[in-house]
């Protein structure tokens, strides 16, 4: 299930993530490859607040579906 359908609160895993070679390798160097651990912190306006790797980050709700839990 994409990530925009997390629960807030709950941590959950990356199993993969979809979209051209360049748009995976930038999730990749912020944090986002398969086996890491995610918690959705807050949801604004379809914008996410996570944290992974014990950094908090803004993503916008397409890239959250393209992050597949």
């Amino acid at each position: 299930m994409p990530l925009i359908y997390a629960s807030i609160g709950e941590e959950n895993i990356v199993k993969k993530v979809v979209g051209d070679q360049s748009f995976k390798k930038h999730l990749e160097d912020m944090g986002f490859s398969a086996g890491s651990r995610v918690t959705v912190i807050s949801m604004t306006s379809g914008n996410l607040i996570v944290r992974i790797r014990e950094t908090r980050l803004a993503i916008s709700r397409e890239t959250a579906q393209k992050i597949i839990i």
